[in-house]
């Protein structure tokens, strides 16, 4: 049964197109070197999340120090304060205007959701809560999804509907439609 537009598989049947997704096999470049980049970017990532906690850190020792003790009871916030500080740091990074956290943008890489459209921040958001969930529950062998596929998606990308791709390259490339 044809799709209305879509009717260019053979057969008629559309069920192994997708409109507007990024083609492997079509743009290379867009996926060439990516999952090193990643990694990378992850731990600039790492380093940028780190600073402020850190310096928390010795503002509540410090703190404690100078009321001899009765500071140091603050250091209950700061894991709860490094969560949300996460979650906003991915949320605003990937949802801004280049789509990139600081890392990536260091290392040319960006996100789009499948469609080719740049993300905004509930989705950077998810994309970091379901990243640490993913390597939570699955242990980081579940990075290896990454090897296994195309695009280089890891599984909370494919969760989610997004690519990583390179920046250089991603603002001449468009999605790849087959119609």
């Amino acid at each position: 049964m044809p799709d209305g537009d879509f009717d260019n598989a053979p057969g008629g049947d559309s069920a192994g197109f997708q409109r507007g997704s990024f083609d492997p096999w079509m743009q290379p470049e867009l996926f060439r070197g990516v999952l090193v980049r990643r990694f990378f970017a992850f731990l600039i990532d790492l380093l940028v999340l780190s600073i402020p906690v850190i310096i928390g850190v010795i503002f509540i020792a410090m703190l404690g120090i100078i009321t001899l003790g009765f500071g140091w009871a603050l250091f209950w916030l700061v894991s709860p304060a490094s969560l949300i500080w996460a979650v906003f740091y991915y949320g605003a990074s990937l949802g801004g205007r280049h789509s990139a956290t600081i890392g990536m943008r260091a290392m040319g890489l960006e996100m789009r959701t499948w469609s080719g459209e740049r993300s905004y921040f509930v989705l950077g958001a998810m994309h970091a809560i379901l990243f640490w969930i993913s390597v939570s529950i699955f242990t980081p062998l579940i990075l290896l999804v990454g090897l296994f596929n195309n695009r280089r998606r890891m599984l909370h990308d494919m969760l989610l509907g997004t690519v990583i791709i390179n920046s250089d390259l991603a603002t001449a490339a468009q999605p790849s439609g087959s119609y």
